[in-house]
């Protein structure tokens, strides 16, 4: 039975789970979790690596979701009820409480994490042409791209909606550093965070039109 997807009453409330699979190896990650809150849109990758199993999966969540934003109250996926069961459980154990989770949602109940995976592999990928085995290596560039652009049904940045302000990401590699290897990670990061926001704009405008034409 179809369920209407819950109204978020606050930023971390109901969120999205959903995975970005068969990627080329990266350090031994070969697929990626993706989270979405549904409030504020703001998201979160995670490199997995090729076996990970439900408590594994566990930590991750309490490292990456409950650590900084505390415990949703709704998580959707499109995971195998198996899955979802055995993750529920892993979790509710390491956290001493129950959550609810399910897979009957409509689709569209999961769109947001739909569209964050297509726009993921998308700009993420067009980077790593040249270096499909280092993608691990850039995704945290590219989660904070991803939350620093102006959502397309929003209007503005993740990280506004969530937080409240800007972030500073002011870069200066023109500035003299002693030293040269600083001064390198610097202009690449630059280089890095530049490219990727012009990508991550170019894809959202792609996923618009062909979601406009559907």
């Amino acid at each position: 039975m179809l369920k209407p997807l819950p109204v978020p009453t606050q930023p971390w409330d109901s969120i999205s789970l959903n995975f970005i699979e068969q990627l080329s190896d990266s350090n031994g990650h070969t697929s990626i979790l993706v989270i979405i809150d549904h409030a504020c849109k703001q998201a979160i990758f995670i490199p997995l690596l090729k076996k990970i199993t439900s408590e594994t999966l566990t930590q991750l969540f309490v490292i990456h979701v409950f650590s900084k934003h505390g415990v949703p109250t709704h998580v959707t996926s499109n995971c195998g009820s198996e899955f979802i069961s055995s993750f529920s459980q892993s979790l509710g154990q390491a956290l001493n409480m129950k959550l609810h989770f399910t897979s009957s949602y409509h689709p569209k109940a999961n769109g947001q994490t739909k569209q964050a995976n297509q726009i993921l592999e998308q700009y993420l990928q067009m980077y790593c042409t040249y270096q499909q085995d280092n993608w691990d290596v850039l995704l945290p560039l590219a989660e904070f791209a991803y939350n620093n652009a102006p959502n397309t049904s929003t209007g503005i940045s993740p990280f506004f909606a969530n937080k409240r302000y800007h972030l500073n990401i002011t870069v200066h590699p023109e500035y003299h550093l002693t030293s040269q290897k600083a001064h390198s990670y610097v202009s690449n990061l630059n280089d890095i965070h530049q490219f990727l926001h012009n990508e991550i704009k170019a894809a959202q405008e792609a996923y618009k039109i062909t979601a406009n034409n559907q």
